[in-house]
């Protein structure tokens, strides 16, 4: 598979916003935690946890990207941020290149195929099995 033209919303070069609820919403978790995270869950799948991009600077965000809807009532730990779009709510997720510049984003786990996301219930899972994310002033959105 030629996973840049099959994944349309991957950008060419550089870095864009996409829209949460097109192809996919998010989930956020920041500095070593979301790391940590991203890494457990990977080691769930056998090495294939679904597409996860990390940030370099500021809070050092994990985004695991997820069906579009999948997170909705379903109540989430404190210390992670739900990237959805709704009535009167917008969100926005970064996703950079497959290759190229795109410092400070960069993905930890590069998506596979079209429809493979991360396993919502098992982000939850993971989430659960590695006790509540410490990251104050965080809510949910």
């Amino acid at each position: 598979m030629d996973t840049q033209s099959d994944l349309k919303w991957i950008p060419a070069t550089g870095i864009q916003l996409r829209k949460a609820g097109v192809q996919f919403d998010a989930v956020r978790v920041d500095g070593d935690e979301g790391r940590d995270l991203a890494d457990r869950l990977a080691r769930m799948t056998g090495g294939a946890p679904g597409p996860v991009v990390e940030e370099a600077t500021g809070n050092r965000a994990v985004y695991f990207l997820v069906p579009v809807g999948s997170t909705s009532h379903r109540p989430w730990p404190p210390g992670v941020t739900r990237l959805t779009a709704g009535p009167n709510h917008m969100s926005y997720i970064p996703v950079p290149a497959l290759n190229g510049q795109t410092w400070p984003l960069s993905w930890r786990y590069r998506p596979t195929a079209p429809d493979h996301f991360v396993h919502t219930l098992l982000l939850r899972s993971a989430l659960e099995g590695w006790g509540e994310v410490r990251r104050p002033g965080l809510d949910q959105v």
